[in-house]
């Protein structure tokens, strides 16, 4: 249906308006994973993927996690690959660290967890927000960045934390069973978090998370799938 000129100058103020807040709301949940001030890379600069810390489960039929040690080995393999295929996101300048120069960085993988963790509870959840953030990203590992800065010469560091889990057969069976009663029972959860940091300042300029019902790291097609969905966002060079 036409409108006439004169609908259509009285709704311009409106449509205009909606537009404004369309691209305030976009730029709100993007400003919401960058940090005050960062928007991109510079095409220069060169990323470290740090080896990600990641550990499976099996949901036993009580609701117990149990560690699964070759879940887990499959799970690091499968997710280094995948992000082996991403070079269009992550860019050409990449360093890979070995698990081996980890060992020798364990503590600022760790540091990143506890980092994460906290942009997680008190940014991106916003339940339990900090009044000194102003509801910005401003997080920072500090000077315990310094080591890998020096080992690998890197403008920027790729931190990837995650917690996956999945029910076992007999917690399967005890959620039907439970399902017929009324009584709803968790199965499992994928949980990630991904950050870029600054290794000049040890700033976190981007941040991302995951926590979902979904995934699969034990198997490579839905391991990229999880690396896709992780770095959705990831700020690139160009």
């Amino acid at each position: 249906m036409l409108m006439s000129p004169s609908v259509s100058r009285a709704l311009l103020p409106l449509i205009c308006l909606l537009a404004v807040l369309c691209g305030a709301q976009a730029q709100a949940q993007s400003s919401k994973n960058l940090a005050p001030g960062f928007t991109k890379r510079s095409p220069n600069s060169k990323l470290v993927i740090v080896p990600v810390d990641v550990e499976l489960f099996s949901i036993s039929a009580g609701g117990v996690p149990e560690p699964k040690a070759d879940w887990t080995e499959a799970a690091s393999k499968n997710f280094r690959a995948a992000l082996g295929n991403q070079k269009d996101m992550l860019g050409v300048n990449l360093q890979d660290l070995a698990e081996k120069d980890l060992d020798e960085l364990s503590d600022i993988n760790a540091l990143h967890g506890a980092v994460a963790q906290s942009v997680f509870l008190h940014h991106m959840l916003g339940t339990i927000a900090l009044p000194t953030k102003n509801g910005l990203l401003d997080w920072s590992m500090g000077d315990s960045i310094k080591p890998l800065k020096d080992k690998t010469g890197a403008d920027y560091a790729l931190f990837t934390w995650i917690r996956d889990s999945y029910a076992s057969p007999e917690r399967k069976a005890a959620m039907v069973a439970m399902a017929l009663l009324g009584v709803g029972l968790q199965g499992g959860a994928q949980v990630a978090y991904a950050s870029l940091v600054d290794l000049n300042t040890g700033r976190v300029v981007w941040f991302n998370v995951l926590r979902r019902a979904s995934g699969d790291l034990r198997e490579a097609a839905p391991a990229v799938e999880t690396v896709q969905a992780l770095l959705s966002g990831f700020p690139d060079t160009k």
